[in-house]
């Protein structure tokens, strides 16, 4: 299983954000402001922090609660500490589908009205059980940022223009490199058989053109910190070993003993690797810097495996 970041119990949690709400009126007349009169925006992990904070500019402040790479969002545990700055939150950005419950049980906890509370599943029409990691989706992170652009333009309809224009740099300026070697991969590479680890780049193989061959079992399983069947693993180590795949991409956030094996294996096969990683690592870069950095490890490890 994948070990739990923090140790602090969930009804704990919940028990003082609800004294929070009751220490503000519960229900109050709405969301408190940031400093300087400016949106306060809370974002459940970072890579959709790092989003939010360059469509919002000078307009408003962006937290993000996951930003250590070490943390596991999968088993994270809220602090009271995470309860009050959700509780101050005019803007909430969670990413939902079961990847972070806590979020929707803190807010319930601490209801104010005029917060505006945006999930990605739920934009997305996505429900428990599908893959959850949608920032690995290049036409999700448009939707998302275009949804998140609204959000601020709904809570400051003053800078509306403001943020349709962060909005358009974005997407055709912070983006562009992403998009172009996103492209670049999929014209040289298209139809390279590879392997992966987890489930999150499930959701990235198919705009770079890539077939993935790793039973999708196998990797929500380890995506998950659940079992992983007998049949699953003898799939995977027999791709590596009979080199049914060119290259093998894993989560270096999680490199489970199981994970280190086949990376082994890889590694004595001759089989090129590429590392990927669930949050923004480092943490301090955006989230474009930090896809593209990963791609270009892609890229070169297709390179290296087919001399293309």
């Amino acid at each position: 299983m994948r070990s739990l970041s923090r140790a602090v119990l969930l009804p704990t949690i919940l028990a003082a954000a609800l004294a929070l709400a009751l220490l503000a009126g519960c229900g109050g007349t709405g969301a408190a402001t940031a400093s300087g009169g400016r949106i306060s925006v809370v974002a459940a992990e970072n890579f959709w922090g790092s989003i939010a904070s360059q469509l919002a500019g000078n307009k408003a402040t962006v937290q993000s609660v996951i930003a250590n790479p070490a943390q596991d969002p999968h088993s994270y545990q809220p602090t009271a500490g995470d309860a009050r700055t959700l509780a101050t939150a005019q803007l909430v950005i969670a990413n939902g589908i079961g990847y972070d419950p806590w979020v929707p049980r803190l807010l319930a906890a601490n209801p104010t009205s005029g917060r505006v509370a945006l999930t990605v599943g739920a934009l997305l029409g996505l429900q428990q059980g599908d893959n959850p990691h949608r920032w690995y989706a290049p036409a999700d992170v448009e939707a998302v940022a275009a949804a998140i652009a609204a959000a601020l333009e709904k809570l400051d309809p003053k800078d509306a223009a403001y943020f349709k224009q962060r909005l358009g740099q974005f997407e055709s300026t912070a983006l562009a490199r992403y998009h172009a070697v996103i492209s670049a991969i999929r014209a040289r590479y298209s139809g390279v058989p590879v392997g992966a680890s987890e489930s999150m780049f499930a959701l990235l193989a198919p705009a770079l053109g890539l077939h993935l061959v790793t039973p999708y079992g196998f990797m929500k399983a380890i995506s998950e910190g659940t079992e992983v069947t007998a049949q699953n693993t003898v799939t995977a180590e027999r791709q590596i070993a009979q080199h049914q795949i060119k290259v093998w991409i894993y989560n270096s956030q999680n490199a489970t003993p199981e994970i280190q094996r086949l990376n082994s294996l890889a590694r004595a096969q001759g089989i090129p690797i590429a590392t990927i990683t669930e949050t923004l690592s480092p943490p301090q870069a955006s989230f474009e810097q930090w896809q593209v950095a990963q791609l270009q490890r892609i890229e070169q490890a297709l390179r290296e495996a087919t001399g293309r």
